[in-house]
């Protein structure tokens, strides 16, 4: 590395130009903790370190970073198990100053796929100071409280148990627990029953404390101790126990002082960068425990210096974190221990990084030498590889130096270099694999074979061996081409001998396109997960090649099907109109998944376009075709979407059952009920006709067998395999229950948030808030997340539920007999159903406040009669307003 700074100081004869590298190995990084470590203990070891002090800046905390799969989980654990005993480090690390001291290292890997929370991060670090063999009495009684508060009538053995956390220390804690509950109880001299409820205890020990009796003076020296054990014992409270931990470790007796070093990795899974929500609870931790010392490894470089979270985290700014703030050249590889700050690279940058590298790596007169849009090109074509900017470096001094000013487009460029030093060691057939699996985004050993074309699988196996091959286990293909090596091998110019052609890559895309067909209709199963992988794959490669439809679409029908709209494709940034079949397919199954993100207005016109352009198959066409009917319908254009729906049902293919549920929701929307119940009982479970059954009988004040209703949908589609059609009947349920119970609503409202979970259904979504609307009807929370909603189904372009959003309003204020905001709810009503679809909304606002009708109003044909339908929406009303008046 310090050669490519000789190269680029003598690439140039401006003599005010500096360049700066950093150099990196695994002994390093050891250097780096070693170094970091000792300074740790010689500030908690000086006279004027005070565990209390809340103010001091915080230098407990060291920082590795780099992309996946570059070895930082090894690295913190060879660090663990260095720290734990000297038999576990490598020889060429070499002893560390703190030979005597007792280091107690607790590693937390924070990984999506560990299912860790915050509970489990703080009961980590307890169960490893479970070694003392003592009870630690300030945070076990707040951990207690917290415990029996938030965890009713499970033990925690049980927990550790099924946590898998359940060692020799993990069933020491409960008993220190307990016996620090029982001393404390002996203190204040409590029966025995009381001394065992941790609620009497603690409200004892406070009023001691406040008190400040003589027999609890051990404890007293805690100054927060009363407040923190007076606090709700909530999750946010529980964050703030280790200042207690922290207290407790810094009163230990000299002979049992322990040094913890908390090892957290993949700091990546807290959270992105717009939701920090669990790093906030985390940063906590590493602030109340100064007498800790914290190594984080991760993805990026930790952000807790940069003044610009302030208000997202509690502790920010380079005052607060001054071994975090960002050094003046980002290191290119992992820093020794001399290098500035606790921030230490590891193998390639994130995007942050490169940009900062970049900014530093060439600098004139204290300035970046390269302007912030060159840097924006580069760092994004470089996949976070450092060899990649390098190359870029010297292509900037090399256009520098011809006395051409660089630009963005300049750096549109990929090194045939990359591509010669990708391919230099591997056989033959192994290069053969190499350029089939660049087009796809993932591969596993027989897709390689397969796109490959080949007969054995060695040449695929050998081939995931290689440094340029990711692997994530838990993805549905375990391997992937590091993003610059793919991109490189498919763009850049080949010069090598066995170089493909055009026609080479159509054949190997048209190889690959048939091998994802292949896995999707492989077996008896055909699970989601694996469809969109497939989709997501076959659809790029049919439009970057040009190929026929083929398998995609059938898996595009099953797509749809299940009505759950993950993102599968978007078109290419920039894409004309669609010009093939292929590229129409794209744009039709992107316009599906985004219609839950862009107003619905959106929709109907990529739609439009799909349609006009006519290059899809009969069967796919009407598939646009529905879609455009449900958008128009959600936009409040009823007419356009009835004659959709009409031309889907007349067709009789594939939607024809569900175009018909279209028509009986037309019928249902103008009024005409006995039309939409006759056609609802001809609809069969593929026309869904349980949930407009549902739909009908709520709107009648049926509200009890709506919810049965919906019950035996939801059944259905469980029973079919339909997770987006069972959670949207498990939220019309929970609204029609909410109607007239709402005490039992919760449970169906929380399962109603839980069914949606990873599926992209905005319409459900919304469903589950008019529930708890309903539910909360009374309340003072009410008109706010009315305006809340309103705005979102504005932003959504979803105006066909903004009326049922408004009736829940009317419902609420018929409750609360405020007739001023009924009457304005009214307003709204009238002017949000004027085309007459949900007309029969103003008439149930009446209803539900037992007003007449306006003589002029023109009333829906009601399945029973009006008279009935009135009574059974008053009664609703005058039920829910008994139940506020006794606080049910």
């Amino acid at each position: 590395m310090a050669g490519r700074d000789l190269r680029a100081l003598f690439s140039t004869n401006d003599r005010g130009l500096t360049a700066q590298e950093a150099f990196t190995n695994r002994q390093a990084q050891w250097e780096a903790v070693a170094a970091a470590f000792t300074e740790h203990l010689r500030t908690v070891a000086a006279p004027s370190f005070d565990v209390e002090d809340l103010e001091a800046p915080r230098t407990n905390v060291l920082v590795f970073h780099g992309i996946g799969g570059v070895g930082k989980t090894t690295l913190s654990r060879k660090v663990e198990a260095a720290l734990t005993g000297g038999e576990h480090r490598p020889a060429q690390w070499g002893a560390p100053a703190w030979s005597g001291e007792r280091v107690l290292p607790v590693r937390v890997d924070l990984a999506r796929s560990t299912n860790i929370d915050f509970e489990r991060i703080v009961l980590s670090v307890r169960l490893a100071l479970a070694e003392l063999g003592r009870p630690l009495p300030a945070f076990d009684l707040a951990l207690r409280r917290y415990w029996e508060a938030n965890h009713p009538g499970e033990p925690l053995e049980e927990y550790l148990r099924r946590g898998g956390l359940a060692s020799r220390v993990g069933q020491a804690l409960p008993q220190q627990m307990q016996s620090a509950l029982a001393d404390v109880a002996q203190t204040l001299l409590l029966p025995g029953t009381v001394g065992s409820a941790v609620g009497q205890v603690t409200g004892a020990l406070v009023g001691a404390l406040r008190e400040r009796r003589q027999t609890v003076r051990a404890l007293a020296g805690c100054a927060r101790l009363a407040d923190l054990l007076e606090a709700e014992p909530d999750l946010d409270a529980l964050s703030y126990y280790p200042h207690l931990l922290a207290w407790e470790l810094a009163r230990l007796p000299k002979g049992k002082r322990v040094l913890p070093v908390v090892l957290l990795d993949t700091f990546e899974d807290t959270g992105d960068r717009t939701r920090r929500d669990l790093e906030r609870l985390i940063q906590r931790i590493v602030w109340l425990m100064p007498n800790a010392f914290f190594v984080i490894t991760g993805r990026s470089r930790l952000q807790w210096a940069d003044p610009g979270l302030q208000g997202q985290l509690d502790y920010t700014g380079p005052a607060a974190w001054p071994g975090l703030a960002a050094p003046a050249v980002p290191p290119a590889r992992t820093a020794g221990p001399g290098s500035r700050g606790r921030q230490v690279l590891v193998g390639d940058f994130s995007p942050e990084d490169c940009d900062d590298y970049l900014a530093r790596r060439l600098a004139h007169g204290g300035q970046p030498l390269i302007s912030e849009p060159v840097r924006r090109v580069i760092t994004g074509r470089s996949h976070g590889l450092p060899l990649y900017l390098d190359l870029s470096v010297m292509r900037f001094l090399e256009l520098r130096r011809t006395g051409h000013t660089p630009q963005p487009a300049d750096f549109d460029h990929d090194f045939p270099a990359l591509v010669s030093r990708t391919l230099s060691d591997l056989t033959p057939d192994e290069r053969h694999v190499l350029r089939s699996v660049s087009l796809l985004d993932s591969f596993d050993v027989p897709l390689a074979t397969r796109a490959a074309g080949m007969s054995h699988e060695a040449p695929a196996l050998r081939l995931t061996e290689r440094p340029f091959v990711r692997e994530n286990p838990f993805a549905l293909w375990p391997f992937h081409l590091h993003g610059l090596v793919r991109s490189t091998i498919r763009t850049a110019d080949d010069h090598t001998d066995d170089r493909w052609s055009p026609a080479d890559w159509h054949q190997a895309a048209q190889r690959t396109l048939a091998a994802l067909g292949e896995q999707w209709t492989a077996g008896t199963s055909r699970d989601r997960r694996l469809l969109v992988g497939c989709l997501r794959q076959g659809l790029a490669i049919a439009r970057d090649y040009n190929l026929g439809l083929d398998w995609l679409t059938d898996a595009a029908w099953t797509y749809i099907g299940d009505s759950v709209w993950e993102p599968v494709t978007s078109p290419a940034p920039g894409a004309p109109a669609p010009g093939t079949p292929a590229d129409a397919l794209v744009e039709l199954l992107s316009t599906l998944t985004r219609r839950q993100h862009e107003h619905r207005a959106r929709t109907v016109s990529r739609l439009t376009a799909v349609l006009d352009a006519e290059l899809l198959p009969a069967d796919l066409q009407e598939m646009a075709l529905y879609y455009r009917a449900k958008s128009l319908r959600d936009t409040g254009r009823a007419a356009p979407s009835r004659r959709d729906y009409q031309q889907v049902a007349d067709q009789g293919g594939r939607l024809a059952p569900a175009a018909r549920r279209g028509l009986a929701h037309a019928a249902r929307l103008t009024g005409d009920f006995p039309t939409a119940l006759a056609a609802a009982q001809n609809l069969g479970w593929e026309g869904r006709h349980q949930r407009v059954m549902g739909d009908l009988y709520w709107l009648q004040g049926q509200p009890e067998r709506a919810a049965a209703a919906y019950l035996a949908g939801r059944t259905e589609a469980e029973q079919h395999g339909k997770a987006g059609e069972a959670a949207h009947n498990q939220a019309l349920r929970a609204f029609a229950i909410a109607l007239y119970a709402p005490d039992q609503a919760t449970a169906e409202i929380d399962l109603a948030h839980q069914l949606p979970t990873g599926l992209n259904l905005r319409a459900t979504t919304i469903n589950v808030r008019r529930a708890e609307l309903i539910r909360d009807a009374g309340s003072d929370s009410v008109d706010d997340q009315i305006a809340t909603l309103r705005t979102e189904l504005d932003i959504a372009g979803l105006a066909s539920l903004a009326p049922a959003i408004e009736l829940a309003g009317a419902f609420h204020h018929a409750v609360l007999d405020n007739h001023i905001a009924l009457n304005a709810t009214l307003t709204r009503l009238r002017e949000q159903t004027s085309d007459e679809d949900h007309a029969y909304f103003v008439d149930i606002a009446h209803f539900m406040a037992g007003l007449p009708l306006p003589a002029e109003h023109t009333a829906p044909q009601w399945l029973d009669g009006e008279q009935a339908t009135r009574e059974r929406w008053r009664e609703l009303v005058t039920a829910r307003q008994a139940g506020v008046r006794t606080g049910r």
